[in-house]
């Protein structure tokens, strides 16, 4: 198994036994996008992540574990940024420092923290790296990738994060979690090699912009099919006739409707899942080169790494092809 063995061992075994509890991207979206990234690597730094990719994988959901089951609060604004409460961005600080200057804690509790928190991350992991200090570095790039996706959302950058605002509860939970798990076994996650690059804070903004312009059609499409068509067609109905709901107590949209949404999107969700995975795999590539490049053959034996060669030419040639292995939900091959 291509993994790290993490002591305590219980850590690992709360990380796959709670998952299934977590939202956000769900469990299909940032579990694709953390293991399309290692693909995405150029080697040696591809080697050193392929050994732990099932680590990496499972890594990615952590940060939504300690938000919505072990109740950190310090964890929930890490996650968004209500890019409306903000007002004009050429006047809000790139630095963390300068904006709780600006901003008091309150705010940005309500308001997230989402691209600082991602530069800080970015920081962190460029020093495990010049440290060569690997539990670490896997686990910050494990974490780093989880808001990385979260950047992507759309709805992850908007105060009208779940449609409560245009009376369309419920469409966060559909676009970032029912739509791939209903339509990404059909997604292409072959994306371009990582890349390098030169201003972390610039990109970092670009990203979140980029991701927030998507908001106004998102919404707009959602609105044009919930005001075209009666409820029981657009949500599953239970036996008594009432709108069904999960264990969360969200309403269940019919699978009827999340194709048509799906459609009408035209392809966004999966272009931004392949996004964010170009995007994980370039800031940890750019970590690792701003780090000086460490050598991280020693972090592994020789024999570990041999044992993997062959299967990661083989899930190279998947992963060619768009395809991810060892997921549940992939294609037929």
């Amino acid at each position: 198994m291509k993994n790290l063995k993490l002591k305590p061992a219980a850590t690992a075994f709360l990380v796959i036994g709670l998952a299934f509890f977590i939202l956000s991207w769900g469990i299909f979206g940032h579990e694709h996008i953390n293991k399309a990234a290692v693909m995405a690597l150029p080697k040696p730094l591809q080697t050193f992540f392929y050994n732990h990719i099932d680590f990496m994988t499972q890594e990615s959901t952590v940060p939504d574990l300690r938000k919505y089951t072990l109740k950190d609060k310090s964890e929930n604004p890490r996650h968004y940024i209500d890019m409306e409460n903000f007002g004009n961005l050429d006047s809000v600080p790139h630095n963390f420092e300068d904006v709780k200057k600006k901003y008091d804690e309150k705010f940005l509790s309500s308001n997230g923290i989402l691209p600082w928190y991602i530069q800080e991350v970015m920081t962190k992991l460029t020093k495990a790296f010049k440290e060569k200090r690997k539990t670490e570095i896997l686990f910050l790039a494990g974490d780093l990738g989880h808001y990385i996706g979260d950047a992507h959302m759309p709805l992850h950058t908007s105060v009208n994060h779940d449609g409560q605002l245009t009376d369309q509860k419920g469409i966060h939970s559909l676009w970032e979690s029912r739509l791939p798990e209903l339509f990404g076994k059909n997604y292409n996650f072959h994306t371009e090699e990582a890349h390098y690059i030169q201003d972390i804070d610039a990109t970092t903004w670009a990203m979140i912009a980029d991701t927030h312009r998507l908001v106004t059609p998102l919404l707009e499409a959602d609105k044009v099919l919930r005001t075209s068509q009666p409820v029981t067609a657009i949500f599953q109905m239970d036996a008594k006739g009432n709108i069904a709901k999960n264990k969360f107590n969200d309403m269940i949209f019919s699978d009827a409707y999340a194709t048509q949404l799906h459609t009408a999107l035209n392809g966004m969700v999966e272009n931004q899942m392949r996004k964010a995975i170009i995007a994980t795999s370039s800031y940890w590539y750019t970590a690792w080169v701003n780090a000086g490049k460490p050598n991280l053959d020693d972090l592994d034996t020789r024999e570990y790494t041999n044992r993997n060669k062959k299967s990661l030419k083989q899930d190279l040639k998947l992963w060619n092809k768009g395809i991810l292995f060892g997921l549940e939900s992939e294609k037929d091959f």
